[in-house]
C-alpha cells in the first residue's frame, strides 16, 4: 500500500478502529501538462490521510469528466483510465469517512451541474452544521422551478457542491461558482479544506480557523493546491504559500485572485504535528518530523526510564522515539519488524488468523530484545487494545521489562473536525487514570508527554492550536449532539434534500455517464 511515511491505520490489530485520518485533497491548474497524472501523483503523497476511495476530475476548458472507486489511488487508476482524463485542470481526493457511510456514492470529487456549466469539488475535514446546510438544499430546491436539488449521498461534501451549485442572485438569475462561493463559504461551521473547479477556472478555500492543512505551490507552467507540502515536493512544485484561513482562490488564464470570505481565527489541528501529516511535511512554517523528534525529547525529560533500548512502535512513532533516544541517551534500536503490506485490506482474516492479532503487522526482534528493558514509544492511544497486545507480544519474545512512553497526552474527548476517534466512553484515556491505563496493558510504567509540551515542541502559540481531543477546548461552539455532522445519520441528508434529480444516462462498457446541462459529463466508475 502506497503510503508515504508507512504508516498503516495506526498499526492497529485486525477489526480494530483508531484514529482514523482525514482526507487529502489536490488540485492543479497547468494548460500543457498532463494534470490526470499530476493529480495521480499528488493523491499518491496524500494516500495516508484516505484509503477508503479515490477520485480525479479533470476539465478540457468544455466539460468535466470524474472518475472515482473505492480502494487505494493505486488500485482506483491505471494508464487507460488517466489516458482518457484530458484536459488542463484537475482536482483529486483520497477520502476516510468521518460523515457519511463507506460507499461509493459518498466518494469524491463530488460532481454537480449548474446554470453555468458544472462543478467538482473535494473536501478535506468535517462539518458541524450539516442539518443546516440540508435545510438550505431543500429550501434551495423549492426555489429552483424545473431544476430540483438531488442529493444522493450522504456527506457535508455533497451539501457544499449543492450549494455552490445552485446560488442565484436577486433577481433569481443563477450566479457562478466563483460568485456563489463567497456566499457559501461562510455558511460553512467546522473544518474544510477545499479544492474545486468548474470548466474553466480551480478554486481553494479553507475554513476560518485553518484546521486543516492547505497549501498552494507554483509549476513552471501552472498551479497546484494541496493537502500538504509532500504532495507539492512529489509532482515538482515549488512551495509558495499556506492557504490562509478564511481565504478563497480562483486561478485560471487570467491568474490567481484571492479574496476573504471571513476573518481569520487560526486554530490548527496539533493532531496533525502528532500522528496525521506525513513527516516530510511542513505546517505552518514548522517540519512535522522535527515537531516529533522534539516531543520524543521533552518526554525524555518529563518521563525518564532505567532502561537498556528505547524502541518504536513503526512507524508512526519512531521520530518520537528517535528523540527520546537522544535525550536519554539510551541507544536507539529496531526492535520490532513490520510487513509493510498489511494495510488496508478487503479481505476479512478468520478467526483462527484473528487471533494472532497485532503479528500481522508487527513481529519482535528476538535476538534484540531478549533481557532487555525497554522504553516503548509510540504516538497516542486510544482504546489500548493494540498497545496491550504489543507489551504481551513483547514479554513473550524476552523483553525484561517494558515501560511505555506516548508522545502525546491522553486523548480524552472526540474530535468533529475530520478525525474519526472512537466516542468518549470507548476512550481509554477518559475513564482511567494513567497508572490504571499502565496496569491495564501491562506495562512495567506508562507515561504521556504533557500538553504544553507537546504544543512547544510545534513551536505553533498554544491559542492557534485545536487541542480539543486532549483537553475538551473546541475551536468553535458546537450544535447539540444530534445536529453534528458527525452523527448526521443518512436519511437525515437524503430527506431534507430530496429530488428527482436531471439528465440522462447512458451505459458504455460499465461506465455509466450522466450527461447534464453545460455540456458537462461525468464519467463515474461503478463500484
Amino acid at each position: 500500500m502506497p503510503r508515504g511515511d508507512g504508516r498503516l491505520n495506526h498499526d492497529l490489530l485486525p477489526g480494530e478502529k483508531g484514529p482514523q485520518d482525514a482526507c487529502g485533497v489536490f488540485g492543479v491548474w497547468a494548460p500543457g501538462e498532463e494534470v490526470a497524472k499530476l493529480t495521480y501523483f499528488g493523491l499518491y503523497a496524500l494516500q495516508h490521510r484516505g484509503q477508503e476511495s479515490a477520485g480525479i476530475a479533470v476539465s478540457n476548458g468544455s466539460q468535466i469528466l470524474v472518475f472515482k472507486d473505492m480502494g487505494l489511488v493505486s488500485q482506483v487508476f491505471d494508464e487507460t483510465s488517466l489516458g482518457s482524463l484530458r484536459g488542463h485542470i484537475a482536482i483529486g481526493h483520497a477520502r476516510y469517512s468521518t460523515t457519511g457511510a463507506s460507499v461509493w456514492e459518498n466518494a469524491q470529487p463530488t460532481f454537480r451541474a449548474t446554470a453555468h456549466g458544472s462543478i467538482a469539488l473535494g473536501h478535506n475535514g468535517n462539518l458541524v452544521n450539516t442539518a443546516e446546510l440540508a435545510e438550505r438544499v431543500a429550501a434551495q430546491s423549492a426555489l429552483s422551478a424545473g431544476r430540483p436539488t438531488h442529493v444522493a449521498a450522504t456527506n457535508d461534501t455533497d451539501l457544499i457542491t449543492a450549494l455552490l451549485a445552485g446560488q442565484t442572485d436577486e433577481d433569481g438569475g443563477p450566479l457562478t461558482v466563483e460568485q456563489a462561493a463567497p456566499r457559501v463559504l461562510p455558511w460553512l461551521q467546522g473544518a474544510y479544506s477545499c479544492a474545486f473547479m468548474d470548466e474553466r477556472t480551480l478554486y481553494a478555500a479553507r475554513d476560518p480557523q485553518g484546521i486543516r492543512p492547505l497549501v498552494l505551490g507554483r509549476l513552471e507552467r501552472g498551479w497546484v493546491v494541496a493537502s500538504e507540502t509532500s504532495a507539492l515536493d512529489i509532482v515538482g512544485a515549488s512551495f509558495i504559500r499556506e492557504v490562509e484561513p478564511g481565504e478563497f482562490l480562483a486561478i485560471d488564464e487570467d491568474g490567481l485572485r484571492s479574496t476573504r470570505f471571513a476573518e481569520a481565527r487560526p486554530r490548527g489541528c496539533v493532531f496533525e504535528y502528532v500522528y496525521l501529516a506525513r513527516p516530510d511535511t511542513d505546517i505552518a512554517g514548522r517540519n512535522v518530523y522535527l515537531s516529533r523528534v522534539e516531543m520524543g525529547r521533552r518526554l525524555a525529560a518529563e518521563a525518564p526510564a532505567e532502561a537498556d533500548l528505547v524502541i518504536a512502535t513503526p512507524e508512526s512513532g519512531t521520530p518520537a522515539a528517535v528523540g527520546y533516544a537522544e535525550a536519554s541517551g539510551i541507544p536507539y534500536g529496531s526492535g520490532l519488524v513490520k510487513n509493510s503490506y498489511v494495510g488496508r485490506t478487503f479481505i476479512q482474516p478468520s478467526q483462527t488468523i484473528r487471533q494472532l492479532g497485532i503479528r500481522l503487522k508487527l513481529n519482535p526482534l528476538r535476538e534484540v530484545i531478549r533481557g532487555k528493558r525497554l522504553v516503548v514509544v509510540d504516538d497516542s492511544i486510544v482504546r489500548g487494545n493494540t498497545q496491550r497486545a504489543l507489551v504481551r507480544m513483547l514479554r513473550e519474545a524476552g523483553a525484561a521489562e517494558v515501560h511505555v512512553r506516548i508522545s502525546s497526552p491522553p486523548i480524552k474527548w472526540p474530535c468533529f473536525f475530520g478525525i474519526d476517534f472512537a466516542t468518549r466512553a470507548e476512550l481509554i484515556g477518559n475513564g482511567l487514570t494513567v497508572e490504571e491505563i499502565g496496569t491495564s496493558l501491562g506495562a512495567d510504567s506508562l507515561a504521556y508527554i504533557s500538553t504544553d509540551s507537546m504544543i512547544e515542541a510545534t513551536t505553533i502559540p498554544k491559542s492557534q492550536l485545536c487541542r480539543a481531543c486532549f483537553d475538551g477546548e473546541y475551536p468553535m461552539d458546537l450544535p447539540d449532539p444530534e445536529l453534528l455532522g458527525k452523527h448526521l445519520l443518512e436519511a437525515e441528508v437524503a430527506d431534507a434534500a430530496r429530488g428527482n434529480g436531471h439528465g440522462s444516462k447512458t451505459d458504455v462498457d460499465g461506465v455509466e455517464t450522466l450527461t447534464t446541462g453545460g455540456g458537462a459529463a461525468d464519467a463515474l466508475r461503478r463500484p
